[in-house]
């Protein structure tokens, strides 16, 4: 890893201050108030607090690197140019989870440089968790701990291999991939903490047949790529960032934990 990676651990208390922001606002009983973008994708306060403090802490500590973040993007559009290096945030990825009361919604923070992810940290606040980037590779920690746990992906279990999917998935499409990428077991999970649970080692793969944007993903990318994982651009494709001429979107990809 790149001594970019240490930038990780700065990420990592920035996330973990907007999660205590938004960590009020989520609600078991799903009652969370918000409104719907031009997409109608739901935002909500939670959304826009998080990212205010996020970029104003980034802006304190890196005042050089340009942010694109999903509020601002949302409500102004994504910038028509990007240079090599610049921010991806997401305040609160899964907001559908976080308003309905699943505890699996994530703060993102991602650095690329050269169209790649160089670090990272991905907060869990409803699970007290932490995943980010050092130079050693992915660490882990309990929200505000000076305790940091290495992580790792495991090899590919034979037969036991799990699959992280999305609520909405149909059975016959989940069918489908489990023939095409050979995984044994599957999991529902939402936002980013899919890649996080490859990157420790409690799952193997996660293939993505639909539409997500940089923001989504960038974070918790090299979190895996730290902890020996990848992703990879559906069909071995390359997996870039930085599409700015493409307003950020991604095309369909495959994160991966280790092979058997």
């Amino acid at each position: 890893m790149s001594d970019d990676a240490d930038i990780g651990r700065i990420l990592a208390d920035i996330v973990e201050e907007a999660g205590r922001l938004v960590l009020p606002y989520w609600s078991h009983g799903g009652t969370v108030a918000h409104t719907s973008k031009a997409d109608l994708s739901p935002v909500t306060e939670a959304d826009q607090i998080g990212e205010k403090i996020i970029i104003a802490r980034l802006k304190a500590h890196f005042p050089d690197i340009p942010v694109v973040a999903e509020e601002h993007a949302a409500e102004f559009g994504t910038p028509d140019a990007i240079g090599p290096r610049f921010f991806l945030v997401d305040p609160v990825d899964g907001t559908k989870a976080f308003m309905r009361g699943d505890p699996n919604f994530t703060v993102n923070i991602g650095l690329i440089q050269d169209r790649r992810p160089v670090a990272g940290a991905v907060c869990a606040p409803a699970s007290d968790e932490t995943w980010f980037t050092t130079a050693g590779g992915a660490m882990k920690r309990a929200m505000g701990s000076t305790t940091e746990t290495p992580v790792r992906v495991r090899p590919w279990p034979k037969g036991e291999a799990v699959a992280l999917i999305s609520h909405t998935m149909k059975p016959e499409t989940v069918d489908k991939l489990a023939a095409e990428y050979g995984f044994d077991l599957r999991l529902a999970l939402d936002s980013s903490i899919k890649f996080c649970r490859i990157a420790d080692g409690t799952a193997d793969i996660y293939p993505r047949h639909g539409p997500t944007s940089e923001w989504d993903i960038a974070a918790a990318h090299a979190v895996l790529e730290a902890a020996g994982g990848a992703v990879e651009g559906y069909q071995g494709a390359t997996f870039d960032y930085g599409k700015a001429d493409k307003r950020f979107l991604n095309e369909w990809f495959v994160a991966r934990g280790g092979q058997g």
